[in-house]
């Protein structure tokens, strides 16, 4: 079989994309829960909220430094698998990621030494302020991410300029507030809080189940289920909001979520169940519901989503616009400093916006301008992504989203009534649930990545035409390598999760007397 650098270099960021997110989504509902947790304990000066904080702040330490490891292994891969991709853009998406490093990662990262090293050194307020700007570093720096991952989304407040060949950025404070970025961070991080907000749950069952660290673990799970609940349900309002901007930005991703080949009647019908079938281009056995999709996707009961046969008819027009975008191009770029004519300059204007569009023919054809009809349509075809992929990606994570409200839902009213350790089948549910956070954001980022597909950059620049000069025999060794390292931090994060987890909390050494409120000790 022919290795093709292009899908080597894919599944290259997407293993080390993938692993890295089991450490991200941790780290930013640990942080917030740590910082809850030592509130109360600033608050009520009673040490089983400090002995709790120190407990799972192990835990969010031993997740942080891996995955700290494994985000700086991907952005090396932007300069040595993607340099096209940096070269084209690099003007734009490297800014958001310089202002993380800078304003979040150096944050967070001085802030964790003090939360680790500062208890005996720091007041208490100062110490809970530490703990809190950790909290704060961790979503800055998601925040910036999402911001550069949004505008490959959305590319808003910037331009093609045909004298540098580079995406050149026109309007900063539309990056920033790109909607689709600020409804991907919230939605984002909400669900890096129900991931943490399970796992605590989860270990706390554990403990209880095993009779050991009762108090520590039942006041966990009442913080827990209270943090998910809210969490859960801000992950499902803010899919909502995403499925919104989809049908606005991203019709083709949409289109393929939901399996529907051609278009329906407004308002369209929500696909429950169905074997999408991408070679008969139909989806089979569809049980659907009348109205929703179009509700979600329209928020009206008169406006069409268009289906995947008219979204390509739609791409087979840009592309043959984008092929006289490509032309006027290459006069401009012959004409050099001598200036093209103003006519070439008024066409590349006119359709510089589908220069994209002409690009995908690159896998095709060498020069687009040659481009037959069959393989304009060809070309117009590979806008579809894989749909029984993001089909049944979408409707597991969407299945888990509302398991995970039942569940939290379930913990917040057994701790209201101070019922946690009543019902030991519950409790063993929450143990098992413990991975299912995971899946459901490895789920998530595969319909919002792979569902982008084939571009890097959408309507802009094809994944395709982003990668490095490289061998497919140099990318797979790369691969390999990573599987192999990467499994190895696996077994080693585990190793010492686990053993945290088993060892359980130190006992802590605080001095009762410090711990009395200041009223208490007034009213003595």
């Amino acid at each position: 079989m022919e290795l093709d650098v292009v899908d080597l270099s894919r599944l290259q960021f997407a293993i080390t994309a993938l692993y890295h997110f089991l450490f991200v989504p941790l780290t930013l509902g640990l942080s917030v829960l740590l910082a809850i947790m030592e509130t109360v304990y600033v608050m009520t000066g009673r040490p089983i909220w400090r002995q709790m904080t120190k407990f799972w702040g192990t835990l969010f330490g031993i997740n942080f430094v891996l995955g700290v490891a494994t985000g700086i292994v991907m952005e090396f891969q932007f300069g040595m698998n993607w340099s096209y991709y940096s070269h084209y853009v690099g003007d734009i998406f490297g800014a958001p990621l310089a202002i993380e490093g800078l304003m979040a990662f150096f944050l967070e990262a001085t802030f964790v030494g003090l939360f680790f090293f500062g208890w005996d050194k720091l007041s208490k307020v100062g110490h809970l302020m530490a703990t809190w700007a950790v909290a704060l570093g961790s979503n800055f720096s998601a925040l910036w991410i999402l911001i550069a991952n949004g505008w490959m989304q959305n590319p808003v407040g910037s331009v093609f300029n045909p004298e540098t060949m580079r995406m050149e950025i026109t309007d900063f404070f539309a990056v920033l507030f790109n909607p689709v970025a600020q409804a991907k961070f919230v939605h984002t991080v909400s669900a890096g809080y129900v991931t943490a907000s399970v796992f605590v749950l989860g270990v706390s069952a554990w403990y209880v189940l095993k009779g050991r660290h009762i108090d520590l673990a039942k006041r966990s799970m009442t913080v827990a289920a209270s943090f998910g609940l809210a969490a859960s349900l801000s992950v499902v309002v803010l899919g909502d909001e995403s499925g919104y901007l989809s049908t606005e930005h991203q019709k083709m991703k949409l289109a393929a979520i939901e399996g529907m080949w051609e278009t329906e009647p407004a308002p369209a019908a929500f696909t429950v169940f169905g074997l999408p079938d991408q070679a008969a281009r139909e989806t089979h056995y569809a049980v659907r519901i009348p109205w929703v999709m179009g509700l979600i996707g329209t928020r009206s009961l008169t406006t069409e989503i268009p289906g995947i046969t008219e979204l390509v008819e739609h791409a087979e027009g840009r592309i043959r616009n984008g092929i006289l975008a490509f032309d006027a191009l290459q006069k401009i770029r012959a004409a050099g400093a001598s200036g093209a004519p103003a006519e070439v300059r008024q066409a590349f204007e006119e359709h510089g916006g589908d220069l994209g569009y002409a690009l995908l023919l690159k896998r095709h054809v060498d020069d687009p301008r040659q481009a037959t009809d069959e393989q304009i349509a060809r070309a117009a075809w590979d806008t579809v992504p894989n749909v029984p992929s993001l089909f049944w990606s979408f409707r597991i994570m969407v299945g888990l989203g509302f398991f995970f409200i039942l569940l939290t839902a379930t913990f917040f009213y057994l701790s209201a009534r101070r019922r946690l350790d009543r019902y030991p089948l519950l409790l063993r549910v929450a143990v098992l649930a413990i991975p299912l956070p995971w899946l459901a954001a490895e789920l998530g980022w595969i319909v919002a990545e792979f569902g982008r597909q084939p571009w890097i950059i959408e309507g802009v620049l094809p994944t395709a035409a982003a990668v490095s000069n490289l061998g497919a025999t140099t990318v797979l060794l790369t691969i390999i390598g990573f599987v192999i390292v990467y499994t190895a931090l696996f077994i080693v994060e585990m190793a010492l999760m686990l053993r945290a987890i088993r060892k359980g909390p130190e006992p802590d050494d605080e001095p009762e007397a410090e711990l009395v409120p200041p009223a208490l000790v007034a009213a003595q």
